[in-house]
Formats: C-alpha cells, structure tokens, sequence
C-alpha cells in the first residue's frame, strides 16, 4: 500500500485519543510522527485511511492500546541525569543503610513511574544493590505501553545503549551476550528479579501498588497540560510515604502546581508533614 497522507482533521482525532487515554498533549510538530508510527498498522489491517483506522480502534480495545505504546515517546538511558542518582545514594540510600533500626525497618520502596524499557528501574536496582546488599529493597516500574515493558522484563539492552553504566555496575551486574546476543548487555537474572514492571496509567485511578519512599517522575510531566499536571502529581503524591522523595525531570518544574512537597535540590522534593 501507498504511503497514506494523516490529514489534518485525521492528526486532531489521534491527538484526542491519545490524550483522552493517557493525557498526553500531542503538539502539531509531531503530525509526521503519528503518521509514521502508525502507518505500518493500515498496511497491517488493509485500511486505506487513518481516518478508517481511528473508526477501527474504537472497536478494538488491543489495537487502541497498541496505538497507544507506537505514540508514546519512550526515550530513556541507564543513569540518566547523573545528578539525581548521586543524591539517591547519597541522601537517601546511605543514610537508610546506616539506621541502626534497619533490620526492622519496612523495605525501601523505589517506584519508576515512566519506566519505559526498564533502563532506569534497573540503574536504581543497582544502586540499591551496590549499597544496601541484596535485601531490604524492592524496585518497581511501570509504564503505560506494554510493549515497552516486555522489553524491560527482558533485561536485555544493545551495548551502545549502556554508556551511562559506571564500569564497577557493569562487572558486579550485567552479563556481556555471546553469539546470537553478542553486542548486547543482560541484567544479571538476580537483579532482574529485584525488580517488578507492571502497566500503569499515569491518567487514571492508579492500581493498588502501595506506598514507596522513592518515586522518580521523570521526563513525563512536560507531556501534559497543566489541568492534567496536577492530577498526576495528585495520585502519585498520594503513594509517596512521608519523608518520602519525588524526583522530576531537570527540565521540568512543579511551578504553579498544589503539591504541598519541600524542595530538597533541583528537581528533587521531600513529602513532609503539614
């Protein structure tokens, strides 16, 4: 089938979709995008428009979350925004390690709640496992695409894509792939089980996955309206335990938004009591 131009009209029906689903704002700029991300799905179902497609969805709960994983932007790195990691171990993680009443302690909780592909859940596991051992923590991400979080389940990463990950991590945690995987990385099978990835929409009444004392919100927020801003933060807020810690991306602020948080250092904020 030819290329299928997205017309203008076609553009604003995705764009309601995607945000009436996961309140993401899709700006004008990112037309070719959603033609090309879906273009495949009309060869795919033999429709001739995308206008016939959007009709398609509405029928097929499978394919409209399929829509919805394609249109989600999904860039992440191992230890991205360096700086935030620094303070995890610094501020939170050691001084957790230290307590004398650790042994009796709850586990320290640690919630990536933009996961994607699992690179980030997995830079906190290793974190957690450099300085506080093998227990008394547990990672938890999410993401709203499936498809993304069957790769992070997977552990399984191209080499160039491991950049971020201090040599002493790659050694004490990943696994170099051989034939077949050879120029891939695997988290090694004992981290991969430290950490749990569950779909989550960010856009709706969050699922019962208790209370944590970290939360990384990162490079999310900047995809939403502010209406939707606050509603976000509303619920992820509410998970967060007091003295708990909410980072957010470096380029993006909670600027005009009730959250009720204290700001610790750029882009990270402590939940404490009124």
């Amino acid at each position: 089938m030819a290329d299928v131009e997205l017309k203008d009209h076609e553009f604003a029906q995705f764009q309601r979709l995607i945000f009436q689903l996961a309140g993401i704002s899709l700006s004008s700029a990112k037309k070719t995008l959603v033609q090309g991300r879906l273009s495949k799905r009309l060869d795919h179902h033999g429709v001739a428009s995308f206008t016939a497609y959007y009709r398609y969805l509405q029928l097929h709960p499978a394919e409209c979350q399929l829509a919805v994983d394609l249109l989600t932007t999904n860039e992440t790195y191992f230890f991205r925004e360096p700086r935030h990691f620094d303070w995890l171990q610094q501020q939170v993680l050691i001084p957790y390690r230290d307590r004398s009443s650790r042994s009796s302690a709850l586990p320290l909780r640690l919630w990536s709640a933009a996961a994607s592909s699992g690179e980030e859940a997995y830079s906190m596991a290793m974190s957690c496992a450099d300085i506080l051992g093998r227990q008394g923590w547990e990672v938890m991400g999410s993401d709203i695409s499936h498809r993304v979080l069957a790769k992070a389940r997977r552990g399984l990463y191209e080499m160039t894509r491991t950049d971020g990950i201090p040599e002493r991590y790659l050694k004490a945690f990943c696994l170099k792939g051989t034939g077949q995987y050879a120029g891939h990385l695997l988290v090694e099978p004992k981290l991969r089980e430290k950490v749990r990835f569950v779909p989550v929409n960010l856009n709706e009444n969050l699922p019962d996955v208790g209370e944590f004392d970290v939360i990384f919100l990162r490079n999310i927020l900047i995809y939403f309206t502010m209406e939707t801003k606050q509603q976000v933060l509303d619920r992820v807020i509410r998970r967060l335990r007091m003295g708990g810690w909410l980072f957010i991306g470096h380029s993006e602020t909670l600027n005009g938004i009730d959250h009720k948080l204290i700001q610790r250092a750029p882009a990270v904020y402590q939940k404490v009591p009124a």
